[in-house]
C-alpha cells in the first residue's frame, strides 16, 4: 500500500508553528534584539524551498543571539537536502557551533573556553546538534536522487520491453507474409487459373459465366493478398490500409458479384461518415457470404435507409433451396459485426423468419446527414 505524502504547506506551516513556540519559550520579550532575531528567523522559514541558503543566513543570527535554534536547524537541514555542496555545509555548521557557544552579551561576546571539559562537553554537543540536521538532509537528498533513478530505470527497462515486443511481432508478421505469399497465394493462383481453362474449354453459358466469377474474384483476392503481404513485411513501421476501404458506392458491384439474385433497394445522402459506410459495406459482405455457405439456392433483399439521424441496414433471405455444403469458417464474422456497430454507438440483430429464412439488421446513428 503506497503512503500518502503529507502535503509540503502542511509541512511548512508546522515547521513555523514550531518556531515559534520554541521563540516563545526560549526568548525574553524585554530583549529586543533577541526578538527581532528570533523573529525574523521564523518569517525567513517561509522561503526555504526556494532560497534555501538565505534562509540559512537570516536564521543564523537567532542561533548568537537566542537559545531558540530550531529555526536555524530547520534552515540548515533544508539546505543540506538541496545542496550538493558539502564543503558549504560544513562551513554552515561550524557556525551554528560559533554562535551556540558563544554568548553576544553587549558590549562584547563571551567566547567559550575550550579548556574547560564542560565546555568540551557542550562544544561535543553543538557538534552533534549541527551534524544531526545535515546529516539527515543529506540522506533524503540520496533518497530523493534514488527515487528518481529508479524511476528512469523503470522506464527505460518498459522501453526495453516495448522494443522486444515490437522485435517479436515484426518477426511474426515476416513468417505470416512467407505463408501467405507462399501458401495461400499459390493455391488462389491455381483456383485463378483452373477457373479460366474451365471459362474457355466450357460451351455452357451459365458455367462460363461462373468460372469467369471465379476467376475474377481469385484475381482482386490475389491483389488484396499482395497488398496485405507488403503491409506485414513492413513490419508496421508506418500505419497503413489494408486495401483501400470500400464506400456505399460499392454495393452495386458487391451485389453484382455476389452470385445470389439481390434485390438491393437504398435512398442514402451523400454525406455519411466513412466509418458508418464501411460499416454498411461489411455487414453486407458478410451477409451474402453466409446466404451462399448456407442457404444454397436463396434469395435476398437488401435495404438501406436514413431516417431521423438513424442508418437501418437490413438483409433478408429466404429458406435454401438445396443442401448447404460443408465449409470451413471460424464463426466470428457475426460478433466482429456487432463490436463494430457497437463501438459506433448502434446495434445489430439477427432473426429467423416465418419461411425459414434469416434476417440480419443493423441500426446506426447517423449525426449531420441529411
Amino acid at each position: 500500500m503506497k503512503r500518502r505524502r503529507v502535503p509540503a504547506r502542511v509541512v511548512d506551516a508546522g515547521a513555523i508553528a514550531a518556531a515559534l513556540l520554541d521563540s516563545w519559550v526560549h526568548v525574553d520579550p524585554e530583549d529586543r534584539m533577541a526578538v527581532v532575531c528570533a523573529l525574523l528567523a521564523v518569517l525567513s522559514l517561509t522561503i526555504r524551498r526556494r532560497l534555501p541558503f538565505l534562509t540559512y543566513v537570516l536564521a543564523l543570527p537567532a542561533a548568537f543571539v537566542t537559545d531558540a535554534v530550531f529555526a536555524t536547524l530547520a534552515a540548515l537541514y533544508t539546505l543540506s537536502s538541496l545542496t550538493r555542496h558539502r564543503s558549504l555545509l560544513v562551513v554552515c555548521a561550524g557556525a551554528f557551533v560559533a554562535g551556540d557557544t558563544t554568548s553576544w552579551s553587549w558590549p562584547a561576546p563571551e567566547f567559550t573556553d575550550l579548556t574547560d571539559t564542560a565546555n568540551l562537553i557542550t562544544v561535543t554537543y553543538s557538534l552533534a546538534t549541527a551534524a544531526a540536521p545535515v546529516f539527515l538532509g543529506q540522506l533524503v537528498q540520496a533518497r530523493r536522487e534514488l527515487t528518481l533513478r529508479i524511476g528512469e530505470i523503470s522506464k527505460a527497462r518498459e522501453s526495453e520491453q516495448q522494443l522486444l515486443a515490437d522485435s517479436v511481432q515484426a518477426q511474426e508478421r515476416a513468417r505470416l507474409a512467407r505463408e501467405m505469399h507462399d501458401v495461400v497465394s499459390h493455391q488462389v493462383s491455381l483456383i485463378a487459373v483452373r477457373a479460366g481453362a474451365l471459362q474457355i474449354g466450357n460451351r455452357d453459358p451459365e458455367t462460363k459465366e461462373a468460372a469467369a466469377t471465379i476467376r475474377r474474384l481469385s484475381v482482386q483476392t490475389l491483389d488484396e493478398l499482395r497488398h496485405m503481404v507488403g503491409v506485414l513485411r513492413a513490419s508496421g513501421s508506418m500505419p497503413m490500409e489494408l486495401t483501400p476501404q470500400p464506400s456505399l458506392t460499392d454495393l452495386p458491384r458487391l451485389v453484382d458479384n455476389s452470385g445470389i439474385d439481390v434485390e438491393l433497394r437504398t435512398d442514402l445522402p451523400d454525406d455519411l461518415p466513412p466509418t458508418v459506410q464501411r460499416a454498411v459495406y461489411r455487414t453486407v459482405q458478410e451477409a451474402l457470404t453466409n446466404v451462399r455457405k448456407h442457404a444454397p439456392g436463396a434469395t435476398a433483399t437488401i435495404g438501406v435507409r436514413h431516417t431521423d439521424g438513424l442508418l437501418r441496414t437490413t438483409v433478408i433471405n429466404t429458406a435454401r433451396t438445396r443442401p448447404a455444403l460443408p465449409l470451413p469458417g471460424a464463426h466470428y464474422g457475426l460478433i466482429g459485426l456487432r463490436q463494430r456497430a457497437e463501438l459506433l454507438g448502434g446495434t445489430l440483430s439477427t432473426t429467423a423468419t416465418a419461411d425459414g429464412g434469416f434476417q440480419l439488421c443493423l441500426e446506426l446513428p447517423v449525426q449531420g446527414a441529411t
